[in-house]
């Protein structure tokens, strides 16, 4: 006999989105900025209205659990949980919905020096609730809200770091 959570994913489609930076900074430098959890609210959209509701360290660890309010859609505010689930110091980490809007978010963010700065890659996997009527919103409006929240970001880091070639 299948598990039931078969059945409620067997219908909807595993999205991903993907994200290219290039980062005029070292490795470390990078790292350092990405790895603290304390700058996720320096790199996250004001209109998303997000704020931590948890003690954060000064770097992340596996097994870490953030608490965040956010308002990702009509300004609706809600509860997300991520977990960090695997951590490699200086090349990758993930992070994981444990609570929040998706019914599956796998965050990978990887980190690799170049001779032009760091290249930094974030996939995300994820599914939208509400099965097939999910699916067929998501084009339209999850990803539109993905390209936001990575716009922002991009344009904090590059006022951070400069742009690579500058």
């Amino acid at each position: 006999m299948l598990h039931s959570s078969f059945h409620e994913y067997a219908l909807t489609v595993l999205h991903q989105f993907t994200r290219v930076q290039w980062l005029n900074t070292s490795l470390e430098e990078a790292w350092n900025f990405f790895s603290s959890p304390k700058n996720l609210p320096l790199i996250t959209p004001p209109d998303l209205g997000f704020q931590v509701l948890s003690e954060l360290p000064d770097r992340m660890y596996e097994g870490l659990f953030i608490r965040y309010s956010v308002r990702p859609l009509l300004g609706i505010p809600m509860e997300w949980v991520t977990e960090i689930t695997k951590v490699e110091e200086e090349r990758y980490f993930v992070d994981e919905q444990r609570l929040g809007p998706y019914s599956i978010w796998h965050h990978e963010h990887h980190f690799e020096p170049t001779d032009k700065g760091v290249r930094m890659l974030d996939r995300v996997s994820y599914v939208v609730p509400m099965g097939l009527l999910g699916d067929w919103v998501a084009p339209w409006l999850v990803k539109p809200r993905l390209e936001h929240i990575f716009a922002y970001r991009e344009s904090q880091v590059e006022q951070r770091f400069g742009k690579v070639g500058q």
